[in-house]
């Protein structure tokens, strides 16, 4: 599956990242992740999979196209065919309103596994910890942030005065920011990454760290009745488990593959330019142990064309 469809996903997220990269600046974020959604849609029927949503844009009665269960790729034109069933998360623009103001890091991204690979994760909230493969088994969900801390310091030989976590600016963070800082960790950086975020993100995230061999941690939050009933209609009967990576992405052969719309620390935006159009991607494989960062130039299809790379 992997070599099959490895660069047909890379193609997936450039052409979903293009459409939305046509809306930048334009202040409208649901326009942004409108075309992206339809982009994204279209490249996939094109593969030659059998693939199912696993995570998407929301239930069937939610969204018009990459909704949760909706069948996509080849296998629905042709029954008869043997196309290697795919389970696939997606989220087509990440950072709708990044796009929609010109600010950087929006990417357009998914992850894709066999039947069964990846968790049908409801959209919640979930608390989450994630780590490098040097600090794999040494944090706790449940463990104070000092203590955290001191575990990562420990495991990467420096003191916690050296270590840098990345938390996301919310004022649902601000006692956990508080903590870091008194610990003596500085906030924003690349040893750690803690807080409260979407459940959909937390499987695309541990989608990308079976590749990468890294960690996290993630435990669902319920902030309403609602959340717990609708958990027990999914078969959640544990809400306060806490999933480790191989729980949120169990699949043995992976596929993860991003696309940036706007400029970020990891991937450039998409370059529009008189002859074509540059995009920096970004795939990762599980099985053959890959991680492929990809410059892609695209040429307008003229008789006068001049070949440039800026």
């Amino acid at each position: 599956m992997e070599e099959q469809l490895s660069l047909e996903f890379l193609r997936v997220v450039e052409n979903a990242a293009i459409a939305a990269a046509r809306t930048m600046g334009f202040g409208d974020r649901h326009k942004a992740d409108e075309v992206a959604v339809e982009a994204m849609r279209k490249t996939m029927d094109q593969l030659e999979m059998d693939g199912t949503i696993v995570i998407g844009e929301g239930e069937r009665d939610e969204a018009p196209m990459l909704y949760i269960g909706e069948k996509v790729g080849l296998a629905q034109h042709a029954p008869k065919s043997l196309f290697p069933s795919v389970d696939i998360a997606v989220d087509p623009l990440e950072g709708t309103n990044l796009c929609a103001t010109g600010a950087p890091n929006a990417i357009a991204v998914l992850a894709a596994s066999e039947k069964g690979g990846l968790l049908h994760a409801p959209d919640l909230y979930m608390e989450k910890m994630i780590v490098g493969p040097s600090c794999k088994g040494a944090v706790d969900l449940d463990a104070p942030v000092a203590d955290n801390l001191k575990s990562v310091a420990k495991r990467l030989d420096r003191g916690v005065e050296d270590l840098v976590v990345m938390v996301l600016d919310r004022p649902r963070h601000e006692k956990m920011i508080e903590e870091i800082r008194r610990v003596g960790a500085r906030g924003t950086g690349v040893h750690m990454v803690m807080g409260t975020g979407g459940a959909p993100e937390g499987v695309l995230t541990a989608a990308a760290l079976r590749c990468l061999n890294g960690q996290i941690l993630a435990r669902l939050v319920i902030s309403k009745p609602q959340d717990a009933e609708r958990l027990a209609k999914m078969g959640v009967k544990d809400t306060k488990r806490i999933y480790d990576t191989e729980d949120l992405a169990p699949g043995k052969k992976i596929i993860f593959a991003c696309c940036g719309v706007t400029d970020g620390n990891l991937l450039k935006g998409v370059r529009f330019f008189g002859e074509g159009i540059r995009t920096s991607s970004m795939i990762l494989t599980l099985d053959e142990r890959q991680v492929r960062f990809v410059d892609s130039v695209r040429l307008e299809k003229r008789p006068d064309l001049k070949v440039r790379f800026n």
